[in-house]
């Protein structure tokens, strides 16, 4: 039964094949797979060991690169090692070396793939916070460009490997590239003006901004546009080239802020007073913390008022800091001037009459009253 058995599956053919043949692929195949797993996994785990003692950086990526092997490249690679036990006639083997190529193509691609991302992710976060990185529009590019060259290269490759003049296709994907290019040039000026804002950094993640009428904190810097949060709690989706071609303040890279700030006070300021205003000043705004007083000067004789200006810096970027300040000013030149006998001016006019025309001065005697005689007191 078993000389029978033997004979059969020796005689029978299956494709021109032997059946033992056949049996004999499969084996391989199981047996290529079940070394290849465990080989890996022998590795992460020596790998996992080693990342555990300092400066294990590169293990920690060893680590998540071999993770990511796909099982399906390994298993059409175990396959193809038992095909190779098979008896093929040429134009199959050919074929097979073509598979050999692009299951190894596919799998590096794929290994690279996950290195150069977690190499660039590791390299932009030191270089700056974490939450730089989640919107730097530098990370983005490069990670899209990294990957998309790796790719064209492993497709080239593999169109190569297969016997596709890649010449003649690279030149008609050049162009193709320029028609492209006409048909999407407002997206492309988007694209590079994120590179521009990447390279030149004037705002990054986290800077409050002023461009033209809109303010706001930046969310995200994409390839495309950058969302800003307004102080109305709202988002604002701006275009890159119109980012770039507007004028920026960015309040983020405040250090210090100069305030310029004037009063002004009623014309019957004494001389005296007037010079004794600007000390005032001075001593009022000396006497917050946080600053540095600059000047103070009687500026000018305004229209309803005498004017002063004072200058000084404040030492904190922080807006309500500033307010603060501000109001205890306000509040202290209110109390010394109080103290010095001065008044705040506001807007006024008076009208200085020479003369009234004849029927005008005639009803003004009129309608004034008489005066009254005093009245004697009775005995």
């Amino acid at each position: 039964m078993q000389q029978e058995l033997m004979d059969f599956i020796v005689d029978s053919q299956f494709l021109g094949i032997s059946l033992a043949s056949w049996m004999l692929a499969a084996c391989v195949s199981i047996v290529s797979f079940v070394l290849v797993r465990s080989v890996i996994a022998y590795a992460l785990k020596r790998i996992r060991t080693t990342n555990e003692t300092p400066n294990g950086s590169f293990s920690h990526i060893a680590v998540l690169v071999l993770s990511g092997t796909s099982n399906t490249l390994l298993l059409l690679a175990s396959l193809l090692i038992g095909v190779g036990f098979l008896d093929l006639p040429d134009r199959w083997l050919s074929r097979v070396s073509s598979l050999w190529f692009a299951v190894a193509a596919l799998q590096v691609g794929l290994w690279a793939n996950r290195a150069v991302a977690l190499a660039l992710m590791r390299y932009f976060r030191r270089a700056g916070s974490s939450e730089t990185f989640q919107g730097s529009a530098l990370a983005t590019l490069s990670l899209w460009g990294a990957k998309v060259l790796l790719w064209v290269v492993v497709v080239l490759a593999m169109l190569s490997n297969m016997g596709v003049n890649i010449t003649a296709f690279i030149a008609s994907l050049g162009v193709g590239g320029i028609a492209i290019a006409l048909a999407v040039q407002n997206i492309l000026a988007d694209v590079f003006a994120s590179l521009s804002i990447a390279v030149d950094k004037p705002f990054e993640v986290g800077d409050f901004i002023v461009v033209g009428s809109l303010s706001g904190t930046v969310e995200h810097v994409g390839l495309k546009t950058t969302r800003i949060r307004s102080l109305g709690g709202e988002q604002i989706v701006m275009a890159n080239a119109e980012m770039i071609g507007s004028t920026i303040q960015n309040y983020k890279r405040l250090q210090e802020r100069r305030i310029v700030f004037g009063i002004g006070l009623t014309y019957d300021c004494s001389p005296a007073q007037a010079r004794e205003v600007p000390r005032r000043m001075e001593k009022v705004i000396c006497a917050q913390e946080k600053t540095r007083f600059d000047r103070a000067h009687f500026k000018s004789f305004g229209d309803s008022a005498l004017e002063f200006e004072a200058v000084y810096i404040v030492l904190d970027p922080g807006y309500g800091t500033y307010m603060d300040i501000q109001q205890a000013i306000n509040l202290g030149l209110m109390e010394e001037f109080a103290e010095l006998g001065v008044s705040f001016a506001f807007p006024s006019q008076t009208l200085y009459v020479a003369s009234l025309p004849e029927d005008i001065s005639l009803q003004v005697q009129r309608q004034k009253p008489a005066p009254r005689e005093p009245v004697s007191p009775q005995a």
